[in-house]
C-alpha cells in the first residue's frame, strides 16, 4: 500500500511497495489533503467512465455563477461600477436585450482554484459588513458546488449606495419643468 503525505509543498518521495520503488509527487499549495496521485490521468477502457478525459471550466461560467449568487442576497441593489451600470441600463432597455449577470464580476480561474472580485451597489440602511459576509458565503457555496473549483478568495468592493429616493427624484424632476 502507498503511504499518503499531507504536506502542501512540492516534493518527490520514494515509497517501497512489496519490494518495488514507486515515485510520486505531492499536491501543491491547495491547503487540502488531496492524497497521492501515481498517474497524471486515467485513460483507456479500464479507467472508470467518470474519470476518462479532462474537464475545463471557462472564466465566463464562474462569472455568471458568481453574479447570480451575489444578486440573490437581499440588500444588493446592482453590480458594477458607474460606467458599466450605465451601459448595462441602456442594454437592458434595448428590445431583445437581456441583462448581463456578469456585470461587476471579475475572476481568475486555474485548474483547481478560482479567485473572484465583485463590485456591488447596496441598498441604504443595510449593514455592509453583514451583506459582504452573506454575499461572500453564497458565492463561495454556489461556485464550489456547481463547478467543483476551490474558491480561494472573494474580494468585494462597495461602489455605491442606493438611496430610497434615488429613482423617485429622477422621475419627478423629469415630469416638472423649472420654467413656464
Amino acid at each position: 500500500m502507498v503511504a499518503t503525505d499531507t504536506k502542501t509543498t512540492p516534493s518527490t518521495d520514494s515509497v517501497t511497495n512489496s519490494g518495488t520503488a514507486a515515485r510520486f509527487e505531492q499536491p501543491t499549495g491547495t491547503g487540502r489533503s488531496a492524497g497521492t496521485s501515481l498517474s497524471a490521468g486515467a485513460t483507456g477502457a479500464e479507467a472508470p467512465a467518470g474519470d476518462r478525459g479532462r474537464t475545463s471550466i471557462a472564466d465566463v461560467v464562474v462569472v455568471k455563477i458568481a453574479g447570480m449568487a451575489a444578486r440573490e442576497i437581499p440588500g444588493v441593489h446592482d453590480m458594477g461600477g458607474g460606467l458599466s451600470r450605465t451601459l448595462g441600463a441602456v442594454r437592458d432597455r434595448v428590445p431583445g436585450g437581456r441583462p448581463n449577470v456578469g456585470r461587476g464580476v471579475k475572476v481568475e480561474v486555474g485548474e483547481r482554484q478560482t479567485a473572484i472580485d465583485l463590485e456591488l451597489v447596496v441598498e441604504y440602511g443595510v449593514s455592509i459588513k453583514e451583506l459582504a459576509s452573506d454575499v461572500r458565503e453564497n458565492v463561495i457555496l454556489a461556485v464550489e458546488r456547481i463547478t467543483g473549483l476551490e474558491v480561494v478568495e472573494v474580494n468585494i468592493a462597495i461602489d455605491d449606495v442606493r438611496l430610497p429616493d434615488d429613482e423617485d427624484s429622477s422621475a419627478s424632476a423629469g415630469d416638472q419643468s423649472r420654467v413656464a
